[in-house]
């Protein structure tokens, strides 16, 4: 459960739930309260606290994941196979249920999307990225422990760069890629943990976990 504290902070560095920036995602937010009246049907926030050192970004809600749950990679493929890997290298305790509720909890990691809204097809646009890079700046700049962001996907990596005003064409996407940002700050990159990655063997769970697996020696740097 979020304290009250964690759950102002959360706001501050979320847009609305009812946010009306991009009216593309304004749009089939209604579509999707009419067809799933029970789901979150919002702007999702982050979860895990801003006292943590590593930040996971992603691309945006999925359909029946975050936009039903409410929770970053809630009750979607790729957050089982997310929380299950931090869980396995302790970045992470209790028991992934899929549900907001479930009493699942990070430690020294906080996750979040590039873009907020669930977006149609799983494909956000570059002005939607642009309305919500607002939040992803302040989210950073809100972490005071920071070392290591981890992005999932090229367009989270996008992203994160735009955010900080850094030049794409000067850190290249690639899976296992770790750029130096700044003295104190690491981006590291890996495929998105989808269902399509998975399924084409783009990425495995064994190379995913890896990826995490390197948290903890990153951190010491």
């Amino acid at each position: 459960m979020h304290t009250k504290k964690q759950k102002v902070e959360n706001l501050m560095l979320c847009p609305l739930k009812e946010c009306a920036k991009c009216l593309r995602l304004v749009e089939f937010r209604r579509q999707n309260q009419q067809k799933y009246p029970h789901y979150h049907n919002g702007a999702v926030e982050s979860f895990g606290n801003l006292s943590a050192a590593v930040l996971i970004v992603g691309l945006a809600p999925g359909l029946h994941g975050a936009n039903q749950t409410g929770r970053p990679f809630t009750n979607d493929y790729a957050g089982d196979i997310l929380y299950p890997a931090l869980a396995k290298f302790g970045f992470a305790a209790g028991e992934y249920k899929k549900h907001k509720d479930d009493g699942f909890k990070l430690i020294n990691v906080r996750v979040t999307n590039a873009v907020r809204c669930v977006p149609p097809q799983n494909k956000v646009t570059a002005d939607e990225i642009a309305a919500c890079r607002e939040f992803l700046q302040q989210e950073i700049a809100s972490m005071p422990n920071l070392k290591l962001i981890l992005s999932l996907g090229g367009v989270s990596h996008g992203a994160v760069l735009q955010a900080l005003g850094l030049k794409k064409s000067k850190f290249k996407f690639a899976h296992g890629a770790l750029h130096i940002l700044s003295d104190s700050l690491y981006l590291l990159d890996s495929y998105h943990t989808s269902r399509y990655n998975i399924n084409t063997n783009v990425l495995t769970v064994d190379m995913f976990e890896r990826i995490v697996g390197r948290f903890s020696e990153l951190l010491k740097k």
